[in-house]
């Protein structure tokens, strides 16, 4: 091979179109987000606590980002503050909690809380840390479409629960759980008692579902920026004004002194501008992408038979499709990261879980709600961006198929 063949080939490998269908595990920043953030890296760079104009003008860019944030939350201003991103504002909702309680004399011991068994690891890992402290905690199964049955809520709600934290849409799966009425149960749980206090992590769920706190009836809700097309390393969290929790970090007492440390205003500002976005075609894009997924859904079952879908087909997010092969006649399913790699080598992003479970044994959320190993370990989870195209999936299912033929060929 000449010189100049050598150039065209790898030239050709640069050229090569990327097909990302993992964007639950992050989004590439939006062009217009960058533009916002331009500024305010090197020339309006004030720390937002000095009083000098620099600083102040940073102040500004902050509050005003607030309050595109608080509007897209129908909520108020003082009720959003900034965190560094999910899994910080699932940590401060919970231990932030928890401070709060044992500040005023409350004993670990006695606090009852109530999450899910298929939430996103910065949840979990929480609550098992709580366990390991003492607190009592109870795991709500999910059905096998991945929704949980509010009569079994309504069974675990306990005179001392203080908090149930539940995940508006799951990060594998894309099913989405009935937070009104969740929020329902929950108040009428209450009775004349302040708790227990709702907390819903909406990191999956801000680019196609309605986050209006007043609507939903939550106490504390969690947003990404990440997941939105916007900057990794920010993101909010919604605290309502009657609840009351404690901080997690300790400084300078920025964020009203709920999250101490110097705003990072560049993200903060990128935050806002994703936000704005979203709120533009919001319905229509949610459509096309739905026709586009179910489209995707239908071709893989006509070209892989064997292929199974995890969680409910119409309570998802629109652009979620998670699969699992398990192969019949055989032990066990498809080797699902070696498809993620040969995916990879023709330009195609997947994935087979959360990017953020980190355990090497299948997905734990197809194995909640199947309780099938092959299914777990067999899994494929496609997530589908806004610019993606009918084209764009024949090309997928077309290299699939090849893939999977291929294992079967091999597999002993």
């Amino acid at each position: 091979m000449n010189l100049q063949s050598s150039i065209l080939l790898y030239m050709i490998g640069f050229m090569k179109k990327i097909i990302n269908l993992d964007v639950a595990a992050t989004t590439p920043i939006k062009k217009e987000v960058l533009t916002a953030m331009k500024p305010y890296w090197n020339e309006n760079y004030g720390n937002p606590s000095s009083i000098t104009k620099i600083g102040v003008k940073a102040k500004q860019a902050i509050e005003k980002s607030r309050k595109i944030v608080a509007e897209y939350l129908k909520a108020r201003p003082q009720e959003i503050f900034f965190t560094s991103g999910g899994t910080e504002s699932n940590n401060l909702a919970i231990f932030g909690l928890v401070n709060y309680l044992e500040k005023i004399g409350k004993k670990i011991s006695d606090l009852h809380f109530i999450t899910t068994n298929i939430e996103h690891s910065s949840i979990l890992e929480c609550f098992k840390e709580l366990k390991r402290r003492g607190a009592k905690v109870d795991y709500l199964k999910v059905k096998n479409n991945g929704i949980i049955d509010i009569r079994d809520l309504r069974k675990l709600l306990k005179s001392n629960t203080v908090l149930v934290s539940i995940g508006y849409a799951n990060s594998e799966i894309g099913t989405i759980q009935p937070i009104r009425e969740i929020a329902k149960e929950i108040r009428h749980s209450r009775k004349d008692r302040v708790y227990p206090y709702f907390h819903v992590d909406a990191s999956q769920a801000g680019l196609y579902c309605n986050l209006s706190t007043n609507e939903l009836g939550v106490d504390l809700l969690t947003i990404d920026a990440q997941k939105m097309f916007g900057p990794k390393g920010i993101g909010a969290i919604f605290v309502k004004a009657s609840i009351n929790i404690s901080p997690i970090l300790f400084g300078g007492g920025q964020e009203r002194g709920l999250r101490s440390g110097t705003e990072n205003v560049p993200l903060i500002v990128g935050l806002a501008k994703t936000i704005e976005l979203i709120r533009k075609d919001f319905e229509k894009k949610a459509k096309r992408i739905k026709v586009i997924r179910d489209y995707f859904w239908k071709k893989i079952k006509k070209e892989i038979p064997e292929a199974v879908l995890n969680g409910d087909l119409e309570n998802r997010l629109p652009n979620n499709l998670n699969i699992s092969i398990p192969l019949k006649n055989r032990k066990t399913g498809i080797d699902s990261e070696l498809v993620v790699l040969c995916l990879d080598e023709v330009g195609i992003i997947s994935s087979t879980k959360s990017a953020c479970d980190y355990e090497d044994d299948g997905s734990f959320v197809v194995r909640s709600i199947s309780g099938n190993e092959k299914l777990a370990k067999s899994s494929l989870r496609f997530t589908l961006s806004e610019n993606i195209s009918i084209k764009d999936i024949d090309y997928v299912c077309l290299h699939l198929k090849k893939i999977i033929n291929k294992q079967i060929k091999f597999s002993f």
